[in-house]
């Protein structure tokens, strides 16, 4: 099934916000209450907003990165802006990336949809490229029809 595409990407820079997810990394359904509480509360407590107020465009970034054996989730936006803590400028390199185009009726559900397609399906069974580690992210990109709209971009690497 071919619902991926590689790209070559520049390099680039998201400013975000995290924290760090406690559960095991095989509780999908934990995971996915920790991720939920996360959005809620930065939605609630204005964070989100003001992250939204320093980006240069309307774009969202939800980074998935392992930093010192944690597990790191972040929400996240393109900006020129230099903040200061809490906030943490997340560098992804230039590239090729495995990029899975969605739409779905909440953000929550196509970022669990994308994540699901990319690592249960996509990965496992490429032979020509791999995923090697670093900050993967899925970009909200607006709203059309009704439904959000993304996509799931993960550097990888060729295999030899």
């Amino acid at each position: 099934m071919q619902n991926y595409s590689l790209e070559e990407k520049d390099s680039f820079t998201v400013l975000g916000i995290g924290t760090e997810i406690k559960s095991d990394y095989k509780d999908f359904k934990a995971i996915n209450q920790e991720k939920k509480d996360f959005w809620l509360k930065i939605q609630q407590d204005g964070t989100l907003e003001r992250l939204q107020d320093m980006a240069k465009n309307d774009y969202i970034f939800t980074v998935h990165e392992a930093i010192n054996n944690k597990m790191m989730y972040y929400a996240g936006v393109l900006t020129e802006v230099v903040a200061s803590e809490p906030h943490r400028l997340i560098q992804f390199p230039k590239g090729e990336y495995l990029v899975i185009k969605g739409e779905e009726k909440t953000a929550e559900v196509l970022s669990t949809k994308l994540a699901g397609t990319a690592f249960g399906q996509v990965l496992p069974e490429a032979k020509d490229f791999a995923y090697v580690g670093g900050p993967n992210t899925i970009v909200e990109m607006g709203q059309r029809d009704g439904l959000v709209y993304g996509e799931m971009w993960i550097p990888v690497v060729k295999k030899s």
